[in-house]
């Protein structure tokens, strides 16, 4: 495999080297390996009508699998390290039917590429918390068990009840001292208002900066009255907010975002689970979707959702080695075949080469 010798366009010596790029590692900032079929054989889906229909083919698809967790995860995990990435937060489905099987699995196929790859695992109540009795204390024994944070979903839209739900998870995560993303799939003005109501107690409880909304499909509504309010009111608290350009999902608008000064990363969401038959495992792939669905042209523009892919998902998930572009002889980087970092958004190549801290991924 041939050497790269420097930063953004790789340098010998200060000098050009032709054909090599060196980049920051790549970090999946919101995926659900737990549900992946990843390595089986092909699954067939049939469509859904509505969240509480995916939710249903969702349990009976993972109570179907013969494989296990830790197998299925691994596969899906070892691929993505290979492709690049170096970080990710897994949200993981916790449940009364489920119990702690999927957070066990998940930490035990992340256990197996250690150093290599850093997971931080949110504890996620996928079939509901308050609507399913008996998962909030599953989630409890979950930060026992392995996971890294609490997750919530839907205050509104699935539970019904965002005053309850939010007292729920605020109140675990604050007993617990652990961090909280919550997944926000309802949109327009009731949407906007859960993240206000979000970022309302993210300050009345002194949680600046550990609190990320995921989706936020009501972000990306740009005519809705309260928006710019709303953003404002995200960058004011700290929220983070999470994106994954997946199927017909809405997608934020990383320059509206940018102006209004919200932290945005990226992720690659299910990847061939019930819920979808796409993914890759590739975070330089996500990336290029972002752009593409985002009306990326220039190089400003693809650079920046490879920034969105990377920097940003290593300051969200507090790992300061993935937080800055990488030196050419930076101790964590990748190193690719290629002109420039906004020719790898577009043409999706593997890295060539992954070091973290110094050493070299050996070849699969």
């Amino acid at each position: 495999m041939p050497e790269a010798t420097t930063g953004t366009a790789a340098h010998h010596n200060g000098a050009p080297a032709p054909g090599r790029v060196v980049a920051g590692g790549l970090v999946d900032a919101h995926v659900h390996p737990d549900k992946s079929s990843w390595g089986g054989p092909w699954m067939s889906r049939t469509a859904a009508a509505g969240l509480s229909e995916f939710i249903a083919n969702d349990l009976a698809t993972q109570r179907g699998y013969t494989r296990s967790v830790e197998e299925r995860a691994y596969g899906l995990l070892s691929t993505a390290l290979a492709n690049g990435t170096l970080a990710m937060r897994a949200h993981v489905d916790v449940s009364s039917e489920l119990g702690l099987r999927n957070v066990e699995g998940v930490r035990a196929a992340a256990s197996r590429l250690a150093p290599w790859l850093t997971v931080q695992i949110v504890a996620f109540p996928q079939f509901g918390l308050l609507t399913n009795p008996g998962t909030l204390e599953v989630m409890a024994a979950s930060l026992d068990a392995g996971a890294d944070l609490v997750g919530g979903i839907d205050p509104l839209g699935l539970e019904g009840d965002v005053e309850a739900h939010l007292d729920a998870v605020f109140g675990l995560a604050e007993r617990s001292g652990r961090d909280l993303d919550i997944h926000l799939h309802d949109g327009g003005e009731p949407g906007l208002a859960q993240i206000r109501e979000i970022a309302a107690r993210t300050v009345a409880r002194g949680m600046q900066g550990r609190v990320t909304v995921s989706h936020a499909f009501a972000l990306a509504e740009q005519n809705a009255p309260s928006l710019r309010e709303t953003l404002d009111r995200v960058a004011e608290t700290g929220l983070w907010v999470t994106t994954c350009a997946l199927g017909d999902d809405p997608v934020l608008d990383p320059e509206l975002l940018e102006a209004h000064g919200v932290e945005l990363a990226l992720g690659s969401d299910g990847v061939r689970d019930s819920w979808t038959p796409f993914g890759t495992g590739s975070m330089v792939d996500r990336a290029h979707l972002f752009a593409y669905r985002t009306g990326a042209m220039t190089d400003a523009q693809l650079e920046r959702a490879y920034r969105i892919a990377s920097e940003q998902g290593g300051r969200l998930l507090g790992i300061p080695e993935l937080s800055a572009p990488a030196a050419a002889d930076a101790p964590t980087r990748l190193e690719f075949a290629g002109e420039s970092l906004a020719q790898l958004v577009v043409d999706r190549p593997a890295p060539e080469r992954v070091v973290r801290n110094g050493r070299t991924l050996p070849a699969r």
